[in-house]
């Protein structure tokens, strides 16, 4: 179906309805909590989990972006606590998602149990190992929540009947299959459960949508999450399929719930959110993680603010343009440098291992505000200084830190 715009925005005003979307440019509490916390998800709808730890695993960041220095101990309960508001699931990638969402995943579980959606060596594997899946999902009834680990040494007690890697496998489709659900976290290991004693009895027992329910469900939350978006932008949020996300859109848009728009640089149609904030300017600062939903589809972020941005992890050192772990840098309504972050926990310091500006800022305008967001970031992970590069624009960070 072709939809004629209704209206055409320029590219400022897509990249400010884009941010005022996802919580950026809002007044910030001095002191958030829960409630603040759950905003977040309310406006972003989910948070991927990220295991990388050279700084700070990546789901703690979206928050620390939005709101400030927060406790990572709120999060840590709302998520894995007795009473939890997040589960997780594949939304995006991995990720933390609000309970009341449960019920529009379902169809996800559903199809993993029957092979569809899910890895081709997972859906072999679940083909071939049928009843020894079954035995484990026993054993966790029985003795859950158990962790991948404890799996593994059950199998060495009986025998050798289960192996490490046939263990995490049997987990993980039943954890995609909606099978079994994260009860909680050892560490960064997942304790398994089954979702009777995991989440509480009225997201388990809350009706199921039907499919296409629950489908145009999570079109919505992503066009409200983005505020304007392309198709693939929309697909890419939630990881829907090409052709039900069409479909999805256009039962949308004769309901009034997506609004056809063009933007202008922008090579494709878009889509806006009917409730979706239009500011006349959006004052932020904030450090990105890599996973950020901002910036977490790349051609978006390239075409929403002109910032070519990949993730360097498995590039080898010596080819690497910007660094390891890159973080993004938000100030006002644009990005204007990135930095190559550890968190040197031994030494107490917060290293910016690299810092680069981009072409359209100066060094005076980013490093007084860059200075004050690595400073909060070090005092947030209970660091005590920031250590920076010897390099023009280090060196300017470091005047502004008053070093």
């Amino acid at each position: 179906m072709t939809h004629r715009p209704e209206e055409t925005l320029s590219a400022l005003q897509a990249r400010r309805i884009a941010l005022a979307a996802q919580g950026f440019g809002a007044r910030r509490s001095a002191s958030p909590g829960k409630a603040q916390l759950m905003r977040v998800f309310d406006r972003v709808g989910l948070i991927q989990i990220d295991s990388v730890n050279v700084l700070a695993r990546s789901h703690y960041l979206p928050p620390l972006a939005r709101l400030g220095a927060y406790d990572r101990a709120d999060l840590e309960a709302l998520a894995w606590g007795q009473r939890r508001k997040l589960f997780e699931y594949w939304g995006h990638e991995a990720s933390l998602i609000p309970l009341e969402h449960h019920p529009l995943f379902r169809w996800r579980m559903d199809r993993a149990r029957a092979g569809h959606g899910i890895y081709g060596g997972l859906r072999r594997f679940a083909a071939e190992r049928t009843a020894f899946i079954e035995g484990v999902l026993d054993d966790i009834r029985r003795r859950g929540p158990l962790g991948a680990s404890e799996i593994e040494q059950a199998g060495k007690a009986k025998g050798g009947w289960w192996g490490w890697s046939d263990g995490k496998r049997a987990v993980e489709w039943l954890f995609w299959a909606g099978l079994v659900t994260t009860a909680t976290r050892r560490g960064f290991e997942r304790l398994y459960d089954v979702p009777e004693r995991a989440l509480p009895a009225a997201v388990v027992d809350a009706p199921t949508p039907r499919v296409e329910d629950a489908q145009r469900e999570l079109i919505r939350l992503a066009a409200r999450a983005m505020g304007v978006a392309t198709e693939r932008d929309l697909r890419d949020y939630y990881r829907m399929e090409p052709a039900e996300t069409r479909a999805r859109i256009d039962e949308l848009f004769e309901d009034g719930g997506l609004i056809p728009v063009a933007v202008k640089g922008w090579d494709r149609p878009a889509w806006l959110h009917p409730q979706a904030a239009r500011p006349r300017r959006i004052d932020a600062r904030a450090l990105l993680s890599p996973f950020d939903s901002l910036v977490w589809r790349r051609e978006r972020a390239e075409r929403l603010f002109g910032f070519h941005y990949r993730i360097e992890i498995y590039v080898p050192a010596h080819l690497r343009k910007h660094g390891y772990y890159v973080l993004p840098f938000l100030q006002g309504e644009r990005l204007t440098a990135r930095v190559d972050l550890k968190a040197d926990r031994q030494a107490g310091l917060l290293r910016v291992q690299a810092a680069h500006l981009e072409d359209h800022a100066t060094p005076e305008e980013v490093a007084p505000d860059l200075a004050a967001s690595l400073s909060e970031m070090a005092g947030w992970l209970g660091l005590s200084d920031v250590a920076t590069p010897d390099t023009d624009f280090g060196r300017r960070i470091a005047q502004a830190l008053g070093q």
